[in-house]
């Protein structure tokens, strides 16, 4: 039986090192599969991981319909065994949904990766339907730390390496289209709720009386 299977985690839990380990074993098995991503980090086309490894995949578009395309592959004779979907919590709801039909109606396996919750705590669209339809959800095993040394499980988006909670729920950091260097960090609950990134944990440690700083949005 084909399968949907969502594995989840945080950033740097090497939800992308196992997508192309998971493509890598099927493919020795004499699988053959496509590879999709969206927004990342090495640029369209791509699936990478922050260990350097990288090949080229089909980038995800808001018209992008996996149904259609499959069965385009399948008509000019292409075997597709399995698809391998990173960065999926980018997906429409409309996109997972094509994807969990090719499992049911077509009998191919899905494997979609994925942040499962935003820099303020919400779900992605495609994330949540993920869980909703999966018909496994894996959380990645490999934990995330924060900078405490606590395992994380919040991701925070953080302006010049101050942490904010307002803004478009998707903005690719360091994208150099802006003055200020947009990035994330992934933190534990604690410190997401106080908004305290390392570089504010290293400001604090910094001062000489020991007295707590009035940082921006920076609570207790």
């Amino acid at each position: 039986m084909a399968e949907l299977v969502f594995f989840s985690g945080t950033m740097d839990c090497g939800k992308s090192t196992l997508a192309l380990q998971l493509d890598h074993n099927h493919t020795a098995r004499g699988r053959c599969g496509l590879i999709f991503s969206r927004n990342d980090r090495a640029g369209t086309d791509r699936l990478s991981s922050r260990l350097g490894l990288e090949v080229a995949a089909h980038e995800v578009r808001d018209d992008t319909d996996f149904w259609t395309f499959v069965v385009d592959e399948r008509m000019r004779g292409t075997t597709v065994d399995y698809l391998i979907c990173d960065e999926a919590q980018f997906y429409s709801t409309t996109q997972v949904e094509q994807l969990a039909r090719l499992v049911d109606e077509v009998e191919i396996d899905v494997y979609a990766f994925g942040i499962t919750a935003d820099f303020r705590t919400h779900l992605f669209p495609g994330s949540a339907r993920l869980i909703e339809l999966a018909d496994r959800v894996e959380v990645l095993q490999v934990q995330s730390l924060c900078w405490c040394g606590a395992r994380a499980t919040h991701n925070a988006r953080t302006i010049d390496g101050w942490m904010v909670v307002e803004g478009a729920q998707v903005v690719v950091g360091n994208t150099g289209e802006s003055a200020s260097e947009v990035a994330y960090e992934v933190l534990c609950r604690r410190h997401h709720m106080r908004r305290m990134t390392s570089a504010s944990a290293r400001l604090r440690s910094t001062t000489a009386d020991g007295l707590a700083l009035d940082l921006p949005g920076a609570a207790g």
